[in-house]
């Protein structure tokens, strides 16, 4: 019998990523999708047919981590083996402005979904396990450089604040339950499946709209900004492979190198030979009441026991990326001039 994974989530960009590896594994996957007026599919679109049974190999379920008995009745129905739960609001500047949604549905959302998979597994006898992302703003303003496991958190947004509080629920009910729970520390993974939302693809997307004169200007935020950027499908393995080992335990995630949002900026805009100073404007909107300067990953751990190695350097992230939305914006073009 196939493995059963669900994922919350399943609409974002790690959740497709992670559909599309645990399919190539051999799972049936099922995915949680937010019931809204219009379809948000399109990153997965390739992978299903529909919702309900027979829609594989990529199953659908419409459910919200702010809904409990939802979550419960969609883990009843599913019987997973594996649970990974991706699902949040998760733009920091955002939650900001929305801190008590973003509270409800990334910190208590993880609660609900413990739960459900807790009474599952206690009712029916079963062992199923549970991948929580966390995420390395939960560290902050930083007590060490690099940060791993053992790093003290010091969340500074409403973002952070939700996810150290799913962190520990994960552990509690590790601890307490006896559920193969495991937190994965990811640090900020990339991709051309990224949100344009995100400061890497709000880069490459303007900036590749600015190639071919479809627009002028783009407004960013903090430049001095230093992340430990990575790509999301080698990202997503290090989440499966968590859930494969004998105990459940936490990992941070990392390439171990560190980038300024300006480098960024500038190797994208050296690869469409622009000069980004002509283009770039600062907007104190986009600054956060809290900022955090460095995030830099020691990743050793999981390199030592999970043996996983990001393959993707920085270089060929940017270039992906660019790639892809160069695409993008010639297509749009095309369909401008119809």
């Amino acid at each position: 019998m196939a493995k059963v994974a669900l994922i919350t989530g399943v609409t974002g960009q790690d959740g497709s990523y992670l559909a599309e590896f645990l399919i190539k594994q051999g799972y049936e996957v099922h995915g949680v999708v937010r019931r809204t007026s219009s379809f948000a599919t399109g990153r997965i679109d390739h992978m299903r047919k529909g919702f309900g049974p027979g829609s594989s190999p990529l199953q659908l379920h419409y459910g919200d981590l702010g809904d409990g008995t939802g979550l419960r009745t969609i883990v009843e129905q599913v019987r997973p083996d594996e649970v990974y739960n991706l699902a949040a609001q998760s733009h920091v500047r955002i939650s900001f402005d929305q801190p008590e949604y973003t509270a409800d549905v990334v910190g208590l959302g993880a609660l609900r979904l413990l739960e459900a998979l807790r009474d599952h597994n206690k009712r029916h006898g079963r062992a199923a396990r549970y991948y929580q992302a966390g995420s390395s703003e939960m560290f902050g303003r930083v007590a060490e450089v690099p940060q791993r496991e053992t790093t003290p958190f010091h969340p500074r947004s409403p973002y952070a604040c939700a996810k150290v509080y799913a962190h520990w629920q994960t552990i509690n009910y590790r601890e307490a339950y006896g559920l193969f729970a495991a937190n994965g520390i990811l640090f900020n993974h990339e991709s051309p499946r990224r949100g344009e939302n995100f400061v890497t693809r709000k880069i490459t997307r303007s900036a590749t709209r600015i190639k071919l004169g479809m627009q002028d200007k783009l407004a960013l935020g903090n430049l001095d900004a230093r992340r430990d950027w990575g790509f999301a499908g080698d990202y997503v393995e290090a989440m499966w492979m968590m859930l494969q080992q004998e105990r459940p335990d936490d990992y941070v995630i990392a390439t171990g190198e560190t980038h300024s949002v300006q480098e960024f900026l500038e190797r994208v805009f050296d690869l469409l030979k622009l000069d980004w100073r002509k283009h770039i404007e600062t907007d104190p909107r986009y600054l956060r009441p809290a900022e955090v300067d460095l995030l830099q990953g020691d990743s050793s751990k999981a390199r030592r026991i999970l043996q996983w190695q990001p393959r993707v350097k920085f270089e060929q992230l940017v270039e992906m990326m660019v790639a892809g939305d160069l695409e993008l914006a010639e297509r749009e073009q095309r369909g401008r001039g119809r």
